[in-house]
């Protein structure tokens, strides 16, 4: 059955064309069947014409049906912009002048000392991203290195295996309950007593200083892998959350249970219900 309004339509389109009611009967909803050429005509122009409704009235149904989603967006983009507007003279008056723009130096021919210089300030969007970004970068990149510091020290002359075996204890043991939450809080906890680091070069008294820089930069590439997949991804250490060199016995390792033997570095986990 065809809406009111197309009915409605169909009898002024008749009455206009002079079709009425030889060339439409509106009445039973039915198309004349004469072969008078403007009856024909008139025909198609009914059919043109309830065509364009019907897909009139289809976007206008869609568009009700997706009402929410419309208000949604428009609302989340209206909101963004007044933030930026809100932040953004607070930002201008806060940035040291030369965090302000880039200088860009072009030489224009090799043979000339000639140099442009072109200053290109930030948008709008580009300063708030980078205030909102810059906190978690500069604590990921804080977790990055007392990560590296540890593989180091710890492993420097161990394979890539053993260095990733230290590194995945490192992330273990922010998993542990009692423990700090963090990797530089694992890594030189206990560092301030003369007995009790967990790390011996945290309190050994020798100063942690980086001497060989293909093993630091191979130290901070590892480091970077285990975060992004939480030594979950091919683990090598089997989940422990201890370890010690071949060369000594700690009086702690009866009471683990050893999972791996890597290098020069052998290690455990607690037994099951135990946190150490």
């Amino acid at each position: 059955m065809q809406r009111p309004e197309f009915t409605a339509y169909r009898a002024v389109l008749c009455r206009m064309n002079g079709y009425w009611p030889k060339g439409c009967n509106v009445a039973n909803n039915k198309r004349s069947t004469s072969r008078d050429p403007k009856a024909s005509q008139g025909v198609n122009a009914f059919q043109t014409m309830e065509v364009n409704m019907a897909k009139t009235y289809g976007l206008l149904a869609h568009l009700r049906r997706n009402d929410r989603i419309l208000r949604a967006a428009v609302g989340g983009a209206m909101l963004y912009a007044f933030t930026i507007a809100l932040a953004v003279p607070e930002l201008n008056a806060n940035v040291l002048p030369e965090q302000t723009g880039a200088v860009t130096r072009l030489l224009l021919w090799p043979s000339t000392a000639a140099v442009v210089e072109m200053r290109r300030d930030p948008s709008p969007l580009t300063v708030v991203r980078d205030l909102v970004n810059r906190p978690a970068y500069q604590a990921y990149l804080s977790e990055k290195n007392c990560l590296a510091t540890a593989i180091y020290f710890e492993a420097r002359s161990e394979s890539l295996t053993g260095q990733r075996a230290v590194a995945e204890v490192v992330i273990a043991r922010t998993k542990v309950p009692g423990r700090p939450r963090n990797i530089c809080g694992v890594v030189y906890e206990g560092s301030k007593r003369r007995t009790g680091c967990q790390f011996s070069f945290t309190c050994d008294g020798i100063a942690d200083k980086v001497r060989d820089g293909g093993s630091w930069r191979q130290a901070q590439r590892i480091a970077a892998n285990v975060m992004r997949t939480g030594g979950k991804v091919n683990p090598v250490a089997a989940g422990a959350t201890f370890y010690h060199a071949d060369y000594v016995s700690p009086g702690w390792a009866s009471r683990m249970v050893k999972v791996a033997s890597i290098g020069t570095h052998i290690f455990y986990r607690p037994q099951r219900g135990r946190n150490l």
